[in-house]
């Protein structure tokens, strides 16, 4: 094929390597390599994220299977039980159903339908991006192995007195009706108001101003409080005032939780609906009554607002305050508001009663025996400090899909088990944290209860590569998890991405319509391209800005590959062993400088900052390989046919090896042309030849660079006619002559030292003149021309400089270093300006 065409590239290559099982694994003859795919949701398409993710991921697999591990890449999906619910019930709500009248039975017979199909969807995306991931180890967080495993870990932690069940004030979904843990909440800062809302006093015609976010919570009221040094109001300590708009009386307490310098120094006390409330209330032994239903519809406690949906309750609220001269003023206030991370509404803080985790033991535990490393290292500080100040983690979710809670209830009594203890006992309804499941992934998936030959090889695993954004969802979660139930760390290395943000930076969603498609991506420019620009253009644990002309530059440098190794298969004839063959100094060097990009990539590729790894493997592919070596080959092939036929084909696979875990279609395609062999995935990670040869080097550096200042000399000058040159060099370059006359466009070449100096140009580098003939170049008058122009410009710099060094300020105040400095800038310029004098005046 002439011209490189992605689409027929990567057709039907990835099940080349399915059929070949090229990506299963089990050699047991090999050291295990081993990283978990962090499961996608089944609720729709993966995104760019999921992109980069799991390229990272397999770049770091196919490198590690290459070097001759027994690698295993495991993949797997999340059942994701607020997202997915959500999906099957608006996919329900459209044929006019509801979950409640098709029951839980039913209602889970649709859920598995939906997870069947978008698991079909997103197995071909990852087909899409080739990552070679192992399917027969694939794994979904339903799985009846896992959930064995969930449940034993439930009733495990409750055993140790690490989960119980209470009434506390947790984050409410009222769209999804379930509870939330606090890293499912959102905070977004947002625009609001300060509401001054007037408590009458019983018995009296004074009044108390509260100042209040969320007024349409007054009916769950149990006190006001203020503060007991707060003079304004020590004489209403033990008073009563009225709830707005209602006869419902509530006492005036003390407690120095309240700031007297927020609002008035007044605060309404909530117990149910407010986590600092709910712990005064404890103090104060307060009633605890909920005033909205878990729909976030306002109850019987709420009077005439009974059955308004609480923001409706808000707004017909403050104008019924306000007709009664109750409400003081209004003030604009900018907060935080928690959203629900799945559904986006605004979350409802309520007392509730739910299952906990009693998270201080194992937070230190993991903070005293994690032995991850993480990449950055930043985000092991960012870990443990979360770990240090976690709260107690609401695991219970008000959902049907998902692990149903392995509890059963008669009358007064509850069992933990997983069966039911016989006739009359009733399962909890609620269904566990979806992050409950996923903390287990590294070794519920392995054989952790049911395998324990799978899991004593390859757990724990080697590395996790994950977002900055999930550490306390997921990576912290697998930590503690896996430490109390394995006594291990789940994973040796925790590499940290960042997120991918649009072309200004911004974060990609839907209300900004900036999204982009993966596989509009690899439509127009392929996978490798993708890739490629996804692993290399941002360093561990940053962000990275989405650059459509980044990837237009990627599928540049796949083009570039694709024609410069049809070149060299055209050319090639039999290529031996290097080794085999008497290598010149052009073959020496190129093989050094392979070397060196080996040794370098492969020092960035442990630290999994693959931008770095592959700068070095591009430049050296397009300056050194193409640029070079492939140019001085098409004239060094005619006599040098067999060390350069080996040298191309041996520097030209490697290269391919370097870049197959970034872009592996490609490489595949092209490996396999040259070689015919099965795979580029059977072959050997490269390691130096350690070829070196000094003289070689130094022999090719001149070249290089004689080449390189004669382009630009002519270019500047706009010549393209034949020029007189000398080479005046520490090295022996007379074997090159051929080569050099060719490329430096000449057939007046000679290597020494011309006489007459002035008579010439001179351009120099590391151990080498290089002289041109002035009269090849210039006219006299232009020649002139030049002198006096470079003379006038040194005329000023010596002026420049002579004032300077006159200048007793500058002498007694500069640093010595900077006077010295400046005196041996004026001696460079002197003696410039004498020998450019020197040439004018024989010119003329």
């Amino acid at each position: 094929m002439a011209k490189y065409n992605h689409k027929h590239i990567e057709k039907g290559l990835y099940q080349f390597w399915l059929d070949h099982k090229l990506f299963s694994s089990g050699d047991q003859t090999k050291k295990p390599f081993v990283t978990v795919i962090p499961p996608p949701n089944v609720t729709g398409k993966l995104h760019l994220g999921h992109a980069m993710d799991n390229t990272l991921q397999d770049i770091i697999i196919r490198r590690k299977r290459m070097q001759g591990y027994d690698a295993l890449y495991l993949p797997g999906m999340d059942h994701a039980g607020i997202a997915t619910q959500a999906k099957v019930d608006e996919l329900l709500k459209s044929r006019g159903i509801s979950r409640y009248s098709l029951g839980r039975e039913a209602y889970l017979e649709e859920a598995w339908k939906w997870k069947n199909e978008y698991a079909g969807h997103i197995r071909t995306q990852w087909e899409s991006l080739g990552i070679s991931v192992d399917y027969q180890h694939e794994a979904f967080t339903l799985d009846k192995n896992l959930n064995d495993a969930v449940n034993k870990v439930f009733i495990d932690l409750y055993n140790k007195g690490l989960i119980y069940r209470g009434n506390r004030i947790i984050n409410w979904d009222v769209e999804a009706n379930t509870a939330l843990s606090n890293i499912e909440v959102e905070y977004i800062e947002e625009q609001g108001h300060l509401y001054y809302i007037r408590y009458p006093l019983v018995d009296s015609k004074d009044y108390m101003i509260v100042a209040t976010t969320r007024p349409e919570t007054m009916f769950g009221d149990q006190a006001l409080m203020v503060h007991p040094d707060d003079e304004r109001y020590l004489k209403y300590i033990g008073k009563e005032v009225y709830i707005p708009t209602t006869h419902v009386k509530i006492p005036v307490i003390s407690d120095d939780y309240v700031d007297k310098d927020f609002g008035t120094g007044v605060v309404k006390v909530t117990p149910a609906h407010d986590p600092n409330d709910f712990e005064v209330g404890l103090r104060h032994n307060l009633e605890m009554p909920l005033c909205m239903t878990e729909r976030g519809i306002m109850n019987a406690l709420a009077y005439d607002y009974e059955g308004m949906e609480r923001f409706e309750c808000r707004e017909q609220l403050l104008k019924d305050l306000d007709n009664l001269e109750l409400l003081e003023k209004i003030e604009p206030h900018i907060h935080n508001v928690g959203h629900s991370e799945r559904t986006g509404v605004v979350v409802e803080p309520r007392l509730s009663l739910q299952w906990f985790v009693d998270m201080k033991p194992l937070a230190n535990q993991a903070i005293l025996k994690s032995s991850a490393n993480f990449y950055p290292s930043r985000f092991e500080k960012v870990f443990k400090s979360w770990m240090e100040n976690i709260e107690d983690w609401c695991i219970s979710r008000q959902l049907w899909w998902g692990h149903r809670i392995p509890v059963w209830y008669k009358d007064d009594q509850m069992k933990v088990q997983l069966n039911s203890p016989g006739e009359g006992w009733v399962q909890d309804e609620d269904v566990l944290d979806t992050w409950f499941s996923s903390a287990l992934w590294p070794f519920s998936t392995l054989g952790w209860l049911d395998d324990k030959e799978t899991f004593n090889r390859y757990y724990p695993t080697d590395v996790l590569v994950t977002g900055y954004d999930i550490i306390f969802f997921w990576v912290a979660r697998m930590i503690f998890q896996g430490l109390e139930f394995t006594g291990k760390t789940p994973f040796k290395d925790v590499l940290i991405h960042g997120l991918i943000r649009d072309e200004k930076g911004r974060k990609m969603s839907k209300s900004l319509d900036n999204g982009i498609d993966p596989m509009d991506i690899i439509e127009k420019y392929g996978v490798d391209a993708l890739r490629y620009f996804l692993s290399t253009n941002s360093t561990p644990g940053a962000d990275m800005r989405f650059e459509m002309e980044k990837v237009e530059s990627s599928w540049n440098f796949i083009n570039k590959l694709w024609h410069m190794t049809r070149f060299v298969k055209l050319n090639l004839k039999d290529p031996l062993p290097i080794n085999e063959v008497t290598l010149n100094d052009y073959d020496k060097d190129i093989l050094s400088k392979l070397d060196n990009v080996i040794i370098e990539a492969d020092k960035h590729f442990e630290r999994y900052d693959f931008g770095e790894a592959s700068r070095y493997i591009y430049n050296f592919t397009w300056d050194e390989f193409a640029n070079h070596y492939i140019e001085y080959a098409k004239l060094n092939i005619k006599t040098h046919q067999e060390s350069t036929n080996s040298t191309l084909y041996y520097v030209l696979t490697n290269i391919l090896k370097l870049l197959h875990p970034f872009m592996p279609f490609v490489t595949e395609r092209l490996y396999q042309d040259l070689t015919n062999e099965l795979s580029i995935m059977v072959s050997s990670w490269p390691t130096p030849t350690n070829i070196h040869d000094e003289t070689a080097s130094q022999t090719l550096m001149i070249i290089n660079d004689l080449i390189r200042q004669t382009r630009n000399f002519k270019q500047e000058r706009n010549i393209t006619k034949n020029l007189t040159m000398f080479i005046n060099s520490t090295v022996d370059l007379t074997n090159h002559q051929s080569l050099l006359k060719h490329f430096l466009k000449t057939d007046n070449l000679h290597f020494k030292k011309p006489t007459n100096t002035s008579d010439y140009f001179l351009l120099t580098g590391a151990n080498y003149e290089f002289y041109i003939l002035k009269t090849d170049v210039l006219s006299i008058e232009e020649e002139i021309k030049e002198i006096k122009d470079k003379l006038s410009i040194l005329e000023k710099e010596l002026k420049r400089s002579h004032n300077l060094l006159s200048n007793e300020n500058f002498i007694n105040k500069a640093s010595p270093s900077k006077v010295e400095e400046e005196r041996e800038k004026q001696k460079h310029y002197q003696n410039q300006y004498n020998l450019l004098k020197e040439a004018l005046d024989n010119i003329c």
